[in-house]
């Protein structure tokens, strides 16, 4: 063979290996831009709570509304859904399907529980006339918390959407690289909940 033709071959074969991988590398990468964004959009809102969440109105107060313990068994709920999609990504690399859609199940179970209790608050504190135009410190708690809502809900629809995809199309390489983008999202809302419980809940109670 030619060294002319070795050159080629060898061109095509590299060609070909970055075609491959230019996917999953560029999903990825506009995977963790769209994480950096949504961090600036949660530390404006962290902000904005920081410098309203004293301004009561002549209101009730944290510590007049917030239940810790029902907000502690929200937090659990959110923080097993991730150890349980935990689970299903180590089935996911055992490459069984069953079991990964089981643990994708019951994330999404825990998922659905945590927004549960989140739409209970939020009818309660309403119905006592604690909605978000009563005070500064509401408006600023519902805009913060109902966000990281809509973001746990769109996470849920994600969830169901790649099950119906792997059980139709099994663990290829576009779902595990679709699941993995899931999970980096997952756990970035366990973070800003972790931040949220602290800062505006337990923080809040103890003022």
């Amino acid at each position: 063979m030619s060294t002319h033709t070795m050159q080629a071959t060898t061109t095509a074969d590299d060609f070909i290996v970055r075609e491959d991988h230019h996917p999953e590398n560029g999903t990825l990468l506009g995977f963790w831009l769209y994480l950096m964004s949504d961090c600036l959009i949660f530390a404006v809102l962290f902000a904005v709570f920081a410098v309203l969440g004293g301004n009561y109105a002549a209101g009730p107060a944290p510590k007049d509304l917030f239940e810790l313990e029902l907000v502690a068994v929200n937090t659990a709920m959110l923080l097993f859904s991730s150890i349980t999609y935990g689970f299903a990504m180590l089935e996911m690399q055992r490459n069984r399907i069953r079991p990964t859609l089981l643990w994708l199940g019951v994330t999404g179970l825990f998922g659905l529980a945590f927004l549960g209790i989140e739409l209970y608050e939020f009818h309660h504190l309403i119905h006592i006339g604690a909605g978000p135009q009563r005070s500064a410190f509401l408006s600023a708690f519902f805009t913060l918390v109902g966000t990281h809502g809509l973001h746990v809900t769109f996470g849920i629809i994600w969830l169901v959407t790649l099950m119906v995809q792997v059980g139709r199309h099994g663990l290829n390489t576009a779902n595990r690289r679709r699941l993995n983008c899931l999970s980096l999202f997952w756990h970035f809302l366990d973070v800003i909940w972790i931040g949220v419980f602290t800062f505006v809940y337990l923080m809040g109670v103890l003022r």
